[in-house]
């Protein structure tokens, strides 16, 4: 059995969760979110709680049934409090800049780099090092901030780059000079 699978999701007072027979919506405060389901799935609600089952117990209905769960509890939690990933921009000239749903990135570049801003996705710029990715679905927060990242990967000689705060990018020696 799955063990992930097979916990119960709590449903607190003010989300609304609505089972169908072929997905799974939430809406909550900040939102509401959908979730296509497998028909090897079953999902069940009682009062306050969500149970998912499956069919058969095959290798993918397995897998499925917890990733189910997991979906599904990610998505209360994304429609109660959202998810949020925080950025910094590490090197000398490395900034960013809010311009309407437009963030515009000076990464060393001769030119600035222009990220458009998803829709459900709010981006906040504090200072111009950091940035702030906020939304309610977990998998677009995600996304987004792997998407900025890659504008400027980390590198390991000098550190700089876009990373993800507290992230460790491990360094590297640089060139050693011959020896006379």
């Amino acid at each position: 059995m799955s063990r992930i699978g097979t916990k119960p999701v709590s449903v607190p007072k003010n989300i609304k969760v609505l089972v169908a027979k072929t997905a799974v919506s939430v809406e909550g405060p900040k939102g509401k979110l959908q979730f296509a389901l497998s028909p090897r799935i079953t999902v069940t609600q009682e009062a306050d709680k969500v149970k998912v089952g499956r069919v058969g117990n095959a290798r993918t209905d397995r897998a499925l049934h917890g990733l189910t769960r997991a979906m599904i509890a990610n998505m209360i939690r994304g429609v109660t409090d959202g998810y949020m990933k925080e950025l910094e921009l590490v090197g000398v000239g490395y900034r960013a800049q809010m311009t309407g749903r437009k963030v515009t990135f000076q990464l060393g570049y001769s030119h600035p780099i222009e990220f458009l801003i998803p829709e459900g996705i709010t981006i906040e710029v504090p200072k111009p090092t950091n940035i702030i990715v906020k939304g309610i679905d977990r998998q677009k927060v995600g996304q987004v901030a792997a998407n900025i990242q890659r504008l400027s990967p980390p590198e390991p000689y000098k550190g700089k780059g876009i990373r993800f705060v507290g992230e460790q990018v491990r360094r590297k020696a640089g060139k050693a000079t011959a020896a006379k």
